[in-house]
C-alpha cells in the first residue's frame, strides 16, 4: 500500500502544479458544396490547486495508515 499512497501523492503534486490545460477543436461553420469555412474553437479545462492538495493528503494518509502486507 505505501506503493500505492506514493503514486497517489505524486498525482497530487502534478495536480497541485498544473492547474488545467487547453485543446482546440474545429467547427464547421459553412458547408455549400465545394465551399467549407470551419473556425477553431479553444476550450479550457481547469481546476484548483486545492484539489491537488486534496489528493497529495489522501495519499499521504493511504501511505501512513495503508494496510501492511503480512
Amino acid at each position: 500500500m505505501k506503493k500505492v499512497g506514493i503514486i497517489i501523492m505524486a498525482i497530487g503534486l502534478a495536480i497541485t502544479l498544473i492547474t488545467g490545460f487547453s485543446y482546440v477543436t474545429r467547427e464547421k461553420v459553412v458547408d455549400l458544396g465545394e465551399i467549407q469555412v470551419s473556425k477553431n474553437k479553444n476550450h479550457n479545462v481547469a481546476w484548483s490547486p486545492i484539489a491537488g492538495i486534496v489528493v497529495m493528503v489522501v495519499g499521504g494518509g493511504i501511505f501512513l495508515f495503508g494496510l501492511k502486507k503480512q
